[in-house]
């Protein structure tokens, strides 16, 4: 099945662009793809008509294979009002340091994820990911009518084999050093965070599916080297982060140059994110454990993060990261690319 995939995909390198929220751009994914690799947009905080946009600028970038990254969650997820009020009570000194008025819960906490996979289908891209949650045999069957691959998300060994189950094309092993939220579905996410090489052993070794490897890779030796473990791609994010293609603020950018250390958080969004340490997490810290979850936390946030970032203000940013940050290369997507497909080579000769 691997070997069709990627005939289907027509890659010339294994290589997938991670779809990173906040910092994936078409031009960023046209660039990965028109390098042979694949090439993804983030569509999970997108409305459906933004989701369109984005794939129709990508096509006029790009005439190769793409894919397109969905958050799976139900239309209108539950929260405890309680504890809305506390965040709200704790983003307010916040808010008031960078002139903002008060926090203030939104009418909706995220888009309608059926309303977006409708506008993923109608999209077409070849390839469809997700992650947070798994699809149901209904929606599978939709996107394999559309003719649009299917890969899940798997942190742990019972959500790869909740994923081949079902029959997606593919999973992606998301190792704990990634950047970015942590797709967990199965038990707690904190009892999921394997090495990636670890998680890709163990997944390749048991799902009669194809592998993506995604976790700390920066360069080409470390994709030989989960390769050799099973995977038959590998997907990187903190790698692209500081292309001139990707859309990272200039705060999150000097954030990126200057290689800080990552930790994970709930504090941003109430869902575990890794990300380069900064003072609202070290703030909010105390509190995590009773922040609203993912979505709510995330969308009572989002006032302070869009501010902090016109304001330049890194301290109250979610600047996303993986573990391999100090590695990233300064480079336009498509050099990047061809320089990890060199020492890909390289490290197999």
């Amino acid at each position: 099945m691997a070997a069709t995939l990627t005939q289907r995909l027509q890659l010339k390198l294994p290589l997938w662009q991670a779809p990173m929220a906040g910092a994936a751009t078409p031009r960023l994914a046209a660039a990965v793809s028109n390098a042979g690799g694949l090439g993804f947009l983030a569509g999970g905080m997108l409305s459906p008509e933004a989701l369109l946009g984005e794939a129709a600028a990508l096509r006029a970038l790009s005439e190769r294979p793409f894919g397109i990254n969905l958050f799976v969650q139900p239309d209108e997820p539950e929260h405890d009002e309680a504890r809305l009020a506390r965040a709200l009570e704790r983003l307010a000194p916040l808010h008031a340091e960078l002139g903002l008025p008060p926090p203030v819960a939104p009418a909706r906490f995220c888009e309608p994820f059926s309303r977006q996979l409708e506008a993923l289908i109608e999209a077409r891209p070849q390839v469809a990911s997700f992650t947070f949650g798994i699809l149901d045999a209904r929606q599978l069957s939709a996107l394999r009518k559309a003719g649009i691959a299917v890969v899940g998300t798997a942190t742990n060994l019972g959500e790869g084999l909740a994923w081949a189950e079902l029959g997606a094309d593919a999973v992606c092993a998301q190792g704990r050093e990634a950047g970015g939220h942590r797709g967990t579905f199965l038990g707690p996410a904190e009892q999921s965070l394997r090495p990636m090489l670890s998680l890709v052993y163990e997944l390749a070794q048991n799902l009669p599916l194809p592998v993506i490897a995604a976790g700390g890779i920066m360069n080409g030796r470390d994709m030989a080297a989960a390769m050799r473990h099973g995977a038959q791609a590998c997907q990187l994010g903190t790698a692209f982060l500081r292309c001139p293609e990707s859309a990272v603020s200039p705060a999150w950018r000097q954030g990126l140059a200057a290689a800080g250390g990552t930790r994970l958080t709930r504090a941003f969004s109430g869902r575990l994110a890794r990300g380069l340490e900064n003072d609202y997490m070290r703030r909010m810290a105390a509190w995590e454990a009773d922040l609203p979850d993912y979505p709510a936390m995330n969308a009572l946030s989002a006032p302070l993060r869009a501010a902090a970032a016109q304001a330049g203000r890194g301290e109250y940013l979610s600047m996303w990261a993986g573990e391999g940050v100090a590695a990233a290369r300064e480079l336009p997507a498509a050099e990047l690319a061809a320089r990890l497909h060199e020492e890909w080579l390289a490290a197999y000769r």
